[in-house]
Formats: C-alpha cells, sequence, structure tokens
C-alpha cells in the first residue's frame, strides 16, 4: 500500500515508512478496510497532515482514537464532517473557546480551517473499526504517531502542545520543553469537564499570545 501523505511531511518521516513495524501496520490496516467497516475513508487516514504541512505546523493538538460512529471522524482529531451533530469533548471544545475568546459557538465541527492554519490535529491512532473504540490500538499506530511527535519537537522551534487530558500528557516526554510551549489541562469529556479540569483553561487565548509573542499569525479558533 503506497503511502499517500503530503511531500512535506513524506521526507520528514521516510525512515518510519520503511520500517518493518509500518509495513505490518499498513498491512493490517488494508485488511480491515476490506474485511470491516472502518473510519475514517481511506483518503482521509492521513488528512491530519494533507492540510496542515510540517513546515506550517505552529500547534499540535494530541487525541486518542478516531470516531467510531457513521459519517464523523474525518482524519483529524475531535473534528467532525459539516452537518454532523458535535460530539460532547469537541462541543465543550467549543464552549471553552467561546468564553475563552468571547465569540459564538462555530456552526461546523469540521476542524480542516484549523489545521489549515497550522494545527496538526493527530489522533495517537489513526483509523478505527465502526463501533469498536480503541480496536485498532497497539497495531503500530502509536509508534508512528509518537515519532512524527519527536520528529516535530527535534526539527522545530516554538511549536505549541496542547496536552489534553492523561493520555496526551504522557507524550510529554516525547517533547523538549526547552525549545517549545506545553500547555496541560484536563480532557475535554463531560466526566473530566464538568469535575473542573477542562474549563477556564485558556488554552486557545494563551496560544494566541504565544504565537503573537514570537511574531507568528494567531490562530483564528
Amino acid at each position: 500500500m503506497q503511502v499517500t501523505i503530503h511531500p512535506s511531511w513524506k521526507s520528514v518521516l521516510s525512515e518510519e515508512f520503511e520500517k518493518p513495524y509500518f509495513e505490518n501496520l499498513i498491512n493490517f490496516v488494508k485488511s480491515e478496510y476490506v474485511a470491516q467497516t472502518c473510519y475514517p475513508k481511506g483518503n482521509q487516514i492521513f488528512s491530519a497532515f494533507d492540510h496542515c504541512h510540517f513546515d506550517d505546523v505552529k500547534i499540535v493538538i494530541i487525541g486518542q482514537d478516531p470516531y467510531h460512529g457513521p459519517n464523523q471522524a474525518n482524519g483529524l482529531c475531535f473534528s467532525v464532517n459539516d452537518g454532523i451533530p458535535f460530539p460532547p469533548s469537541l462541543q465543550n471544545i467549543f464552549k471553552e473557546i467561546s468564553s475563552d475568546l468571547n465569540r459564538p459557538i462555530p456552526t461546523s465541527g469540521n476542524l480542516e480551517r484549523w489545521a489549515d492554519q497550522g494545527v496538526l490535529l493527530l489522533n495517537a491512532t489513526l483509523t478505527v473499526r465502526q463501533s469498536e473504540a480503541g480496536s485498532h490500538q497497539k497495531k503500530g499506530w502509536e509508534t508512528f504517531t509518537d515519532a512524527v511527535i519527536r520528529k516535530i519537537s527535534d526539527e522545530k522551534e516554538n511549536v505549541i502542545f496542547l496536552l489534553w487530558g492523561g493520555f496526551a500528557q504522557k507524550k510529554a516526554s516525547l517533547i523538549d520543553s526547552k525549545k517549545h510551549l506545553i500547555l496541560n489541562s484536563g480532557h475535554p469529556s463531560p466526566l473530566s469537564a464538568n469535575r473542573g479540569f477542562w474549563f477556564g483553561n485558556k488554552h486557545f487565548s494563551k496560544a494566541n499570545d504565544y504565537l503573537k509573542s514570537i511574531g507568528k499569525e494567531e490562530i483564528n479558533w
């Protein structure tokens, strides 16, 4: 299976694509997409990379798994296709943006608009079976996405990493905190948010303030 990914990433990740684990991963994904209903669509598996090129990465947001309901996942973490109701975590993300930046809740849950501005919306696992959360975990995707985080940390400077929840926060060990800004908070899921670990983190204004301080264009959240 030929990996179709933007050329800016292909050169950075070429070593990963040659490793045995990645070949095994791609064979597994191919067989799953033939035998099962899986998400996102095959041509959207690497959407996070296609919309946010390596040279343009300003912010990294790390999710865990794609949504596993019909027509939800589009290859960007927390994002859903146009016209799909907002899942609870995305509702809480938008509520925090609204209160942090004093703006209305967006009408679309499709976050391609963020990705196109330099926000890498990276799920740790890039594929999933329908209705089976976590079904493609521990097949090699995490090895690949950890390598992506390391490459960004090693080869770029002044990237903002938004680590939401315990799973994402474990990725801090892959990031050089002397070169980059790491912002931690609880996860936007209702379980965490309703216990006071999400709302009020002001990550969106903090990220924009940092971008402004280093002379980069702010994100239109």
